[in-house]
């Protein structure tokens, strides 16, 4: 008897020398929510024209999706009449390919980094609403044209409402109210009836910016206008918004019949003046190093936070993953994280899961992976 146990133990002991341990490849983020969500990073000029080759390898394990950062926002690709940049935005769209990762366009119409010129005539007098949609919309044929069947979903629309759910007075809406809006989304289905069209905004878990959203997605498609998704951006800090506060407008976007996405996921964990969220970029304040207080490195107190509050969003997030496409980090490390500099600029900030030397912070990868078990 005992030699029949001694022989179940070592062959139990056998066995599990073959079962695969735990490698890399098992913490990648892409292979562990694949049957959940595609997880995406927005890359920039740096990492996808080569220069910082550290980024391939992280992209290459853990993401399934990629976006610009501003590679494809007006400014950057078309900054003078009839002329485009599309060196950064080709060499993009050629790493997505060679990733096999889904491939998201950002954007073709916002209200920030859109040249003075485009809103002009050539006498610098603002143009009327008719002139102002041609011009968006020739800008939309040359770009969303020029990758057709390659960009797999567009932001098409950036930010167009205050958080009270009022429709922000930026130029396009002063000249052409929300039919630019529609034109738009329109143009971008006409120009590439394949890929997948969304409306993108910050601050999407307040309940009168999501229903405004959810409003005009809603009437878009009561119009014969495209519309597939609606942009959750995810800028959020260790503890607002609420769980439940993100989670309603989970509900609420899928209930109304359109795919939910986190965009733009980081969680600031510096201080600032008025504890603000959001991504208003405008909304900045001068230098106080009293806001700078991890130069150095982060205390473990808050990087446990950290990994606790993207765990809690994970949690969430797996809950909804029937209503979620895609989960996208806006950045691929510290170092690049826009969080550097603002709504301070010059400080140093901790916002994504790998640091700025591209290491994987093994408590949020913990806590992040940890949701599944």
């Amino acid at each position: 008897m005992q030699k029949r146990i001694s022989l179940l133990i070592l062959i139990s002991f056998v066995l599990l020398a073959f079962i695969p341990k735990s490698t890399s490849v098992d913490n990648s983020l892409k292979i562990a929510f694949k049957d959940h969500f595609l997880i995406g990073a927005a890359v920039n000029n740096r990492q996808v024209s080569g220069m910082d080759q550290a980024a391939l390898p992280v992209l290459e394990k853990h993401f399934s999706s990629i976006s610009p950062e501003n590679l494809l926002k007006w400014g950057p690709v078309h900054p003078m009449p009839g002329v485009y940049n599309f060196t950064p935005a080709d060499q993009f769209v050629e790493m997505g390919a060679q990733l096999g990762a889904f491939i998201v366009g950002h954007t073709l119409v916002w209200h920030q980094q859109t040249p003075d010129w485009v809103f002009e005539n050539d006498n610098g007098e603002l143009l009327e609403k008719k002139e102002l949609i041609a011009r968006m919309e020739d800008h939309i044929e040359t770009v969303a044209g020029r990758y057709k069947g390659r960009i797999h979903g567009w932001d098409v629309v950036n930010e167009v409402f205050f958080d009270n759910g009022q429709y922000r007075t930026s130029k396009w809406y002063n000249a052409a109210g929300k039919d630019f809006i529609k034109a738009a989304f329109r143009k971008a289905h006409q120009v590439d009836p394949e890929t997948e069209l969304y409306y993108n905004d910050y601050n999407m878990w307040k309940p009168e910016k999501r229903e405004a959203a959810i409003a005009l997605a809603r009437e878009m498609r009561s119009e014969g206008i495209k519309i597939d998704g609606i942009g959750m951006q995810g800028h959020y800090g260790l503890d607002s918004p609420s769980l439940d506060q993100i989670e309603a407008s989970i509900v609420a976007i899928a209930a109304a019949g359109f795919q939910v996405m986190f965009t733009e996921v980081d969680i600031d964990v510096l201080p600032n003046p008025v504890n603000r969220q959001g991504a208003d970029i405008d909304a900045t304040f001068e230098a106080d190093e009293k806001y700078n207080p991890y130069k150095n490195e982060l205390p473990q107190e808050i990087q446990e936070k950290l990994a606790k509050r993207y765990a809690a969003l994970f949690a969430l997030f797996v809950k909804h993953s029937d209503k979620i496409s895609r989960i996208t980090f806006w950045g691929v490390n510290d170092g690049g994280s826009w969080l550097n500099n603002w709504p301070i600029k010059g400080r140093t900030a901790y916002p994504l899961p790998f640091d700025k030397e591209y290491k994987e912070k093994e408590a949020v990868l913990k806590e992040i992976l940890g949701v599944l078990r």
